[in-house]
């Protein structure tokens, strides 16, 4: 199926700078046929695609199930069944009875003062909280229990039903701890979900694993581990280059094709390469996808302007470049200025090691 225009991106003209206005080969009233982008053998103006991926975490064995105590957790502690030796609430309002560790690990017993337990699993604690008591007590028993857990968060931010800060109380894969929040709203965009660890996204496909069933991307958790999901509302399109007003464009509900993002920027008066617009598009947060388009076959009326993606980073060159490579080197700087409002994938592949 063909589809046929009148007047051929006429508006498209109208972008274009003093001196490039007009193309002396597409008179006013020109009528081009088109392909039907979606029929097979189409006219397109996608010169170079190239699929590009970053390497996943790699599968880690799965973790003691023995809970290792730290700071800030609450320990109930029964020394020899006497009531005298049990601690007393660290605060005031607290509604849990039992020792609080504090932030250097210890636990402030009677007689034996402070103990350090963090770093140790239930059972080591009791043999060194029994091993210090000896010295006071004859063969004294204890044993150790969690009154509350407190010492391994995991914030849940963004598009969950139940967002907030949760704690470990054993081991918990990705799934587990998505689950911890009541799953995902409607408005969530998954494909932007990112697990953050030490201020660093990690490379790890949370689209594939809640959408595919991905399971190799069900890693476990760490404490202090950050799963934000973004939400779907707010799309927007980055465009950079030889533009007068680069950065962020606004993608409508109706979408945003590749001309309209363009016309949104407004061209500088001299200096780009229409033949080599480059876009840097993500699939997931360890997909990606490098497209050449070749602009001005759209301007020809030889091809349809592409349909944009949420997070699409839209590059017009100055002048000719070489490779991806050059392209990259020229327009990281732009996208270290914006690097918080970036899809994932961008970041962990352009950003991360520099």
């Amino acid at each position: 199926m063909k589809r046929s225009f009148y007047a051929l991106f006429l508006s498209m003209f109208l972008l274009l700078p003093a001196g490039c206005a007009t193309y002396s080969d597409l008179p006013a009233g020109t009528r081009k046929s088109i392909d039907d982008p979606a029929a097979a053998g189409s006219s397109t103006a996608v010169v170079e695609r190239e699929t590009v991926a970053v390497p996943t975490v790699p599968a880690e064995p799965p973790p003691s199930a023995d809970y290792v105590i730290g700071a800030n957790d609450v320990l109930f502690i029964n020394i020899s069944g006497k009531p005298e030796f049990l601690v007393a609430p660290g605060n005031i309002n607290s509604k849990v009875q039992g020792s609080r560790v504090d932030g250097n690990g210890r636990v402030n017993l009677p007689l034996v003062g402070p103990v350090a337990v963090a770093g140790l699993t239930i059972s080591q604690a009791q043999t060194r909280i029994q091993e210090a008591l000896r010295k006071y007590l004859a063969n004294p028993w204890v044993v150790v229990e969690v009154a509350e857990y407190k010492s391994q968060p995991l914030y849940l931010l963004g598009q969950f039903r139940a967002s907030g800060t949760y704690y470990m109380d054993r081991p918990l894969t990705l799934v587990q701890g998505v689950a911890l929040g009541s799953g995902f709203d409607g408005a969530a965009d998954l494909r932007g979900a990112r697990l953050t660890r030490d201020g660093k996204i990690v490379p790890v496909d949370v689209y594939d694993l809640l959408t595919r069933g991905e399971t190799g991307q069900n890693v476990w958790l760490k404490a202090g581990d950050t799963i934000y999901i973004p939400d779907n509302k707010t799309q927007q399109v980055f465009i950079f280059g030889a533009v007068k007003k680069p950065g962020p464009v606004p993608m409508p509900t109706s979408g945003l094709n590749l001309a309209q993002a363009i016309a949104s920027a407004e061209l500088r008066e001299i200096g780009y390469d229409f033949h080599h617009v480059r876009i840097i598009r993500s699939l997931s947060t360890t997909r990606g996808e490098l497209l050449v388009v070749d602009f001005d076959q759209v301007l020809r009326g030889e091809a349809l302007p592409i349909q944009l993606q949420e997070g699409d980073i839209v590059y017009v060159p100055k002048s000719a470049l070489g490779n991806w490579n050059d392209a990259i080197n020229e327009i990281l700087p732009s996208l270290q200025a914006i690097s918080a409002i970036l899809q994932p994938f961008v970041s962990i592949k352009y950003l991360s090691h520099n």
